[in-house]
């Protein structure tokens, strides 16, 4: 019987990863504590809806939303505020919202507060939107593509491209999973919760990316995304980017030229 808490256990098949927190933090404060201009924005009433707009150095071609992983279950937007470096420095105001976390809410209530912290974003700033996450966020991002996608027409008809960074694109092995305990999946919302059992709107462009070192889980779900969705009337591309792991695979986010961060950008 396959071990899925093996299946998803990231952190484990990473040497050092225990220092990762610390070294996310510590790169992210001094970014924010250089001379590019963050800014904090509420977009709704509890105290984790916030959301940090870093702003380019000329009026912004548009806005990407970059949506932090953690399982659903921690981390906050303090953690990575320097992987919007890449498209700020193309021109882009870069958008990261932080969320309420499990246990306190489900996944679909998440769902919800993305969808309203995009749309509350795209209000500031005009143009195209793209958006991009990992992990968890890689799963909330692909989610607002979906046929009963949270966001209003209007915003949706702004997003001309999504990077679906190592998600989770079908929930339904979580619920063999020990984290499920904080998450209270069930068999329906596992479902209606999965994009890749989804119908997606109509002409969205999305690119399912991961790392050739992840686990094999990882590449399983990004794979899956691409190969189902690219059966509608959609752009679905998926990359394997080399050796990289679940968390180096966000390296490239922090410079303009990389692979990455013009796969989300041009």
């Amino acid at each position: 019987m396959k071990n899925w808490d093996d299946a998803f256990a990231n952190m484990t098949y990473v040497p050092g990863s225990d220092a990762l927190p610390d070294i996310w933090t510590n790169d992210a404060t001094h970014y924010r504590a250089s001379a590019k201009r963050v800014e904090e924005l509420e977009y709704g009433d509890h105290p984790r809806e916030l959301m940090d707009m870093v702003w380019p150095d000329e009026s912004p071609k548009g806005l990407i939303v970059f949506v932090h992983g953690g399982y659903w279950i921690k981390l906050d937007k303090s953690f990575w505020t320097h992987f919007a470096e890449g498209a700020r420095a193309q021109g882009w105001a870069v958008c990261l919202p932080q969320y309420q976390l499990a246990p306190e809410v489900r996944i679909a209530d998440i769902t919800r507060q993305i969808g309203r912290a995009i749309t509350k974003a795209a209000g500031h700033v005009q143009g195209p939107i793209r958006l991009a996450g990992h992990s968890a966020g890689g799963h909330l991002v692909s989610r607002m593509l979906c046929d009963d996608s949270p966001l209003p027409p209007e915003v949706l008809a702004r997003v001309t491209k999504t990077v679906s960074i190592s998600g989770v694109h079908d929930l339904r092995p979580l619920l063999q999973t020990s984290m499920n305990a904080s998450l209270r999946l069930d068999a329906y919302e596992a479902a209606q919760e999965s994009p890749a059992l989804l119908t997606p709107q109509c002409g969205v462009n999305v690119t399912a990316w991961v790392g050739g070192g992840e686990r094999p889980e990882f590449i399983r779900q990004t794979q899956l995304l691409a190969m189902i969705w690219s059966g509608f009337d959609v752009q679905a591309d998926c990359v394997v980017d080399g050796n990289h792991h679940h968390f180096s695979v966000l390296e490239g986010l922090k410079t303009a030229d990389s692979p990455i961060s013009k796969a989300l950008c041009d």
